[in-house]
């Protein structure tokens, strides 16, 4: 079971995931065995977090396009073998597997324009079993967030 400690940790790292576990023990008031314990139930047993990642600001390395692809399949049984088509590009960085019009929703990190359309062009719309796609350009994105779980309804 996770309980409110096991929260606290997750939030106090989701604000910071580089603050040393002994800074996480004085701000929650436990000592810091306390917190690598938790840590380690919450990676290797619960497998609630699952690793760390970068947060990077792809503008500043020449990336200045983020789009969304709407995927239409040819049929929703081929979403496995173009998922893993889709994971050799490496400028899709998220795709999801959705109801509504689209099979697959992804975002993909451009250089530009020119870089967004080669990528459509080439890659994502000649792999098989994919029928059309639909673009959209991000103008600005407002809300990039973790899910803050400290507080949750059942609290």
């Amino acid at each position: 079971m996770i309980d409110k400690l096991d929260r606290d940790i997750i939030d106090t790292l989701l604000e910071n995931a580089d603050m040393p576990y002994t800074e996480v023990a004085k701000k929650l008031f436990v000592s810091s065995g306390t917190i690598h314990v938790r840590m380690k139930k919450l990676q290797d047993q619960l497998k609630v977090i699952r690793g760390s990642q970068l947060d990077i600001d792809y503008t500043k390395l020449g990336y200045d396009i983020t789009a969304f692809i709407g995927i239409f399949l040819e049929k929703s049984s081929l979403y496995e073998t173009v998922t893993e088509k889709l994971k050799t590009i490496p400028e899709i960085v998220s795709a999801h597997y959705t109801t509504g019009n689209y099979s697959i929703f992804a975002r993909i990190v451009c250089k530009d324009t020119n870089h967004l359309r080669s990528i459509l062009s080439d890659k994502v719309q000649n792999i098989n079993g994919i029928q059309r796609t639909e673009t959209f350009i991000s103008l600005d994105e407002s809300i990039d967030r973790p899910l803050r779980i400290t507080k949750t309804d059942d609290d």
